[in-house]
């Protein structure tokens, strides 16, 4: 003989049988009372609550045989009622969807349905989990569910209804069925486990009928489960078939918690482990007991929402009242981000672990760094400022000439102190430059762009032409990121076409990145004395070492680097030997000056992309 699980064993075969569906029971028997049987019935709701054994009772209750009309109580012992039982009536066509789901299944339908009834006087088909039928599939219904053929009944039954199309259901009386409640479900259950004789205390039957969560055949395929378990059954041995984590450990590891014992809470949530729980379970079974504190702080009266013992929800309920809502919702919003870190994790014990240590009121205590204000200065800052404050307090002397092949006068102009102001602003900007991640919106804002102007919350950023703006807005994300490491708090980044300022350009060739104070230059004494404009074709800069000469071979090193550059070639070099005629200028410097002839190296290169 072959067993019969639980929940096929106690169906319910009547209308006055159902759990939890009383207004649709009401609704289904007096329509069959009054003879007023609708072409088409679609049943929606959760699994588990009675669509498809609503359907057989009223398959039933059309063609029982006897009686000599449609009764809402059919007798369940004639030819067609055990036949619709065991899923073989002739009339009762039961389809799966998900397995039927194409337009010639539904055409095979529509083509039976035009056959009269075998025995009984109606015949009915089941269509469950219809919103599986494809679009095409439900169009080839639409004119058989508005005009059925005589003495056809459709009865359509699905967990999504929003799957279902509107027209479908527009053609059909809708009934949704809800989750099967608390004390219904019970009651049930211990109906079922006093004929089946399983010792099972009234905690641990509350407990299942919680973690079926409204759904009675969840709940009955449970307790089958348990029943085959020996001796009572307990609420340690329901928590611990279903894989959760029992409600009393959870109570230790939040007593733990909120003691700042993290030795206690480490002892705790290895013991869990131990006994087989993976580490995420424990988490989403904490994140759900916090749920259930704060079910006990907003209301402390409604101990069916919860899936705990009663001595469990009466500590919940006296821990609750010194706790505030906001930091238990903080909490559960720490534990749901710690949930994708610890279910991608290859550690995920050690994720567990540092995620409960992290609840502890002494971790809670540590307060992040305050954001840097706009006007503070780092020790380097002040540093800087101190370095360029002695500078600017310097006696005026030449220290760097720029002159003209041409000129015969030295130019000699001070030094122009270096504003605190400025210093801070390109102290900013290089620190932005090292935050930058991508290192081609680095290399672009370093050689095409400059800082104009900043305030508490807006940074602008200046930009040579709009061809460098445009790319630079692509990357206005990355870079509102760096000043956000940079200020400590969100920043919003300005773009706009700007030309380099003088101002800009001489305190970042006085403070760049790496050298922020270059050596004192002083002037040759040979150099041709009368000022030309500076031109960018024809400037040359020399710069000579006050306190030592350089060598030969390393001023022979930087000429030959300088020709590769701009393609040229050494002309005069001071101690060369073998020089061609034809390299010869017409007149050569009386100082030992290395002569370069050449072209800048610029093809394959914008116009803006030259910096010279």
């Amino acid at each position: 003989m072959f067993y019969e699980p639980l929940h096929h064993k106690y169906r319910p075969q009547t209308f006055g049988e159902l759990v939890g569906q009383d207004a649709i029971a009401t609704t289904l028997t007096n329509a069959i009372t009054t003879q007023r049987i609708a072409p088409a019935y679609l049943f929606t709701g959760p699994r588990g609550t009675g669509k498809t054994s609503s359907a057989r009772i009223f398959a039933k209750s059309l063609n029982c045989l006897n009686s000599s009309q449609p009764t809402p109580t059919p007798c369940g012992k004639c030819e067609v009622c055990l036949a619709i039982s065991r899923g073989s009536a002739l009339d009762t066509i039961e389809i799966d969807a998900a397995s039927n789901t194409g337009v010639d299944n539904m055409r095979e339908i529509i083509e039976r349905s035009q056959f009269a009834p075998v025995q009984g006087r109606y015949k009915v088909y089941v269509i469950d989990e219809c919103h599986m039928l494809s679009t095409a599939a439900f169009n080839s219904l639409l004119k058989t569910l508005e005009e059925p053929p005589a003495r056809v009944v459709f009865v359509l039954a699905t967990t999504d209804p929003q799957r279902v199309l509107p027209t479908i259901i527009s053609r059909c009386q809708r009934f949704d069925y809800r989750r099967i409640p608390l004390e219904s479900m019970i009651s049930h259950l211990k109906e079922i486990a006093g004929k089946e004789k399983i010792d099972i205390t009234d905690e641990a039957v509350t407990i299942v009928a919680q973690i079926a969560n409204g759904g009675l055949r969840d709940a009955q395929s449970l307790l089958d489960q348990l029943s085959l378990l020996s001796g009572t059954i307990t609420p340690a041995m329901v928590w611990d078939l279903v894989g959760s984590v029992p409600d009393i450990d959870l109570l230790l590891l939040l007593e733990a918690i909120a003691a700042d014992q993290p030795t206690e809470v480490l002892a705790q949530s290895r013991s869990i482990m131990n006994r087989g729980r993976e580490p995420l379970v424990i988490l989403q079974n904490l994140a759900h007991f916090y749920l259930n504190l704060l079910i006990a702080k907003t209301a402390p009266s409604r101990s069916d929402l919860v899936a705990v013992t009663s001595p469990t929800w009466k500590k919940l309920c006296a821990y609750a009242q010194a706790l505030d809502s906001n930091l238990i919702i903080r909490v559960q919003q720490y534990l749901k981000d710690s949930e994708v870190q610890i279910k991608n994790s290859t550690s995920p014990r050690l994720w567990l672990e540092i995620t409960l240590l992290g609840l502890l009121p002494s971790a809670a205590q540590i307060t992040p760094l305050p954001p840097l204000p706009i006007n503070a200065q780092s020790p380097q800052e002040k540093t800087l400022q101190k370095v360029v404050e002695k500078i600017n307090n310097l006696p005026p002397k030449p220290s760097t000439t720029v002159f003209n092949q041409q000129s015969s006068q030295p130019l000699q102009e001070p030094i122009t102190p270096v504003a605190p102001e400025q210093v801070s602003q390109v102290s900013i900007w290089q620190q932005m430059l090292v935050n930058l991640q991508n290192p081609m919106t680095q290399a672009l804002l370093k050689e095409h762009g400059h800082l104009i102007n900043f305030d508490g919350s807006s940074v602008t950023i200046g930009l040579k032409n709009n061809t460098l703006l445009n790319i630079a807005k692509g990357k206005l994300a990355n870079i509102e990121q760096a000043f956000a490491l940079v200020f400590q708090h969100q920043v919003k980044v300005h773009l706009q076409v700007a030309p380099f300022p003088e101002s800009n350009q001489n305190s970042s060739e006085q403070l760049p990145a790496q050298n922020l104070v270059r050596e004192q230059k002083s002037i040759p004494q040979s150099l041709p004395s009368k000022p030309q404009t500076l031109t960018q074709s024809q400037s040359v800069i020399e710069q000579q070492e006050t306190k030592q000469d350089y060598t030969g071979d390393e001023v022979r090193r930087a000429a030959e680097a300088i020709a590769k550059c701009f393609n040229g070639e050494i002309i005069m070099f001071p101690g060369a030997e073998k020089i061609s005629a034809t390299q010869f200028p017409e007149k050569l410097p009386e100082n030992n000056t290395t002569i370069i002839r050449g072209r800048p190296n610029v093809d394959g290169m914008d116009e803006d992309e030259i910096d010279f």
